[in-house]
């Protein structure tokens, strides 16, 4: 009787970027175990299929990964019938993601081993072994999540900044926000003309008008960092940043920041309360279609209509 041909994949991870761009990088270590592994059981009809299925900087605890979606994919189209892995958290660290995802391979007849650890899951004990092994994984990241939590809470509780978008107005320093003076007249200008003109919208065409423009940010489509003009959003978020009173935000509390301030108190307050009383009366955009006729041809542009004084 002919042997039959098992199709073994071999799927790494990394929680962390760090390290990948050397030569020989964790997921490559990973990877090489995992083709030993398959090599080794050649005598069963395992064979390594050539597609690359690499996670580097994706969490365990989540099923939205690039590699792992396009394995699944391949075991959904019977491209797989083996996934190989150095440990069992490299797949995943949930239990809830794991019986998903032990729910689609049974449906299409395909299996998964961990070279480092030695389990069979085609009887109860394996079964409950292996449900062991991952309560444990998933009660490391979880730990970790906690530890990571405690420590920044310490930090902001200090008033130290804990990176993140870097606000317009401030550069970073040593791990320290510092004014940027060019910037922090921007700042100014959107808090003094929001009580001047008392609507954002209005706000951020005064900014666009005057040549200002947000903190450059390095899009998804940019190599390099672009100005992104002022919006309602942004104008917005800015009036509502209590960095600018040299303050560092947690949870519902406040703490005195390390860095200095670039709007006083009273202007600050001043905002705030303006804010208060529209957002009673909130204007909600309604939008209207122009019919525009020109040179025989009918063009649509959709007008949104504005509420000045009403942010």
């Amino acid at each position: 009787m002919e042997q039959k041909t098992i199709r073994c994949a071999v799927y790494t991870r990394k929680s962390t970027e760090e390290g990948l761009d050397k030569e020989f990088n964790t997921l490559e270590a990973q990877r090489e175990a995992g083709e030993n592994y398959i090599k080794s059981q050649k005598h069963l009809g395992w064979t390594l299929i050539p597609d690359r299925y690499d996670d580097g900087g994706y969490s365990g605890g989540t099923m939205k990964r690039p590699a792992l979606q396009r394995l699944l994919e391949d075991v959904k189209n019977d491209k797989v019938d083996m996934i190989v892995v150095y440990k069992i958290d490299r797949l995943t660290r949930s239990l809830l993601d794991f019986a998903q995802l032990i729910k689609i391979f049974d449906a299409h007849d395909c299996s998964f081993v961990s070279v480092t650890q030695h389990f069979n899951t085609c009887d109860s004990m394996g079964m409950l072994t292996l449900h062991i092994l991952l309560s444990f994984a998933q009660f490391e990241r979880e730990v970790s999540a906690e530890r990571i939590r405690d420590k920044i809470a310490a930090t902001k509780k200090k008033g130290m900044w804990t990176g993140g978008s870097v606000p317009l107005g401030y550069d970073v320093e040593n791990k320290k926000l510092v004014v940027n003076p060019e910037e922090a007249k921007v700042v100014r200008y959107i808090f003094e003309e929001y009580l001047r003109c008392r609507s954002e919208v209005q706000v951020s065409r005064n900014a666009k008008e005057m040549g200002y423009h947000s903190k450059p940010r390095k899009l998804p489509s940019s190599i390099e960092p672009v100005n992104i003009a002022f919006n309602h959003a942004i104008v917005n978020n800015m009036l509502r940043n209590p960095i600018y009173i040299g303050k560092i935000p947690y949870k519902n509390e406040l703490f005195d920041g390390l860095h200095e301030a670039i709007i006083p108190m009273d202007l600050w307050n001043q905002v705030q309360e303006l804010k208060r009383l529209n957002k009673g009366d909130r204007f909600t955009p309604s939008r209207s279609v122009i019919f525009t006729i020109t040179t025989g041809v009918i063009s649509l542009s959709e007008v949104q209509t504005e509420q000045i004084g009403v942010s």
